[in-house]
């Protein structure tokens, strides 16, 4: 669909899952991005459909309603729009990714994938993952560790509920909480041998403000940020050292 500026490359961001990190996503590729004036800046087009159902409650068998026809359409939306990629800055979402790739011509990248592979070329060898119960129950994470040669533990019952709670209770409410809440689980689990937590969920991204310097938290979002520049051909700046190994 390009018509002005032909030669342009555009991002498209299939977002709203939720609406705050896919700000948050599109506010971390621009502040990240090498630039001296708007035209150095990457391309990018997102959609933002907050009304997808919601992805936990469907995996886990909590809801009939399926979110991978809206994704679909989104994604087709996007392409047509006419992405040259499209990223999905949602981990619960990764359930469904393959749907989303055999409905477009783009390449759709993992944030899962990508998370653990920035995981491995930084030398940890057990990380903790703290996301929704759907991305837990799933075993994506658990999946890509175990191809990559690593190991992982999540939450006991009691941190996992913690986990949650930020999730729906703080974050998809408006509400960003104190990162003590997020320690009280982390802490537990470093404790226990992972030298790395994941922020797993992008709604736990919104945290990482609060304490953007203490890299044993790999956030998924910044992952995934840091992918799409490079992926789009442009230079990304201002990320911790361990983004540069």
């Amino acid at each position: 669909m390009h018509k002005v500026g032909e030669n342009r490359k555009i991002l498209g961001i299939l977002g709203g899952l939720g609406p705050l990190s896919s700000a948050y996503f599109y506010e971390l590729i621009t502040n990240h991005t090498k630039a001296s004036c708007d035209q150095d800046h990457i391309d990018i087009i997102l959609s933002s459909r907050a009304t997808t159902p919601d992805r936990t409650a469907y995996i886990l068998g909590r809801s009939d309603r399926d979110p991978v026809p809206f994704m679909v359409e989104d994604a087709k939306l996007l392409e047509q729009y006419g992405a040259d990629a499209i990223v999905i800055p949602c981990n619960t979402a990764h359930h469904f990714i393959e749907e989303v790739r055999r409905s477009v011509n783009v390449p759709v990248p993992s944030i899962i994938t990508e998370t653990v592979a920035h995981i491995a070329r930084n030398g940890h060898k057990k990380a903790a993952i703290l996301a929704t119960e759907g991305t837990v129950s799933s075993g994506a994470y658990q999946a890509e560790f175990e191809r990559a040669g690593l190991e992982w533990a999540v939450p006991d019952k009691v941190g996992q509920s913690v986990i949650t709670d930020i999730i729906y209770g703080d974050v998809k409410r408006g509400v960003v909480p104190p990162p003590e809440k997020l320690y009280a689980v982390a802490d537990k689990l470093f404790a226990e041998g992972c030298t790395c937590a994941i922020l797993g969920c992008t709604e736990l991204s919104v945290l990482k403000r609060q304490f953007p310097e203490d890299t044993r938290f790999v956030d998924s979002l910044e992952t995934l940020a840091f992918r799409a520049i490079t992926l789009f051909d442009h230079e990304p700046v201002g990320f911790t050292e361990d983004f540069y190994v």
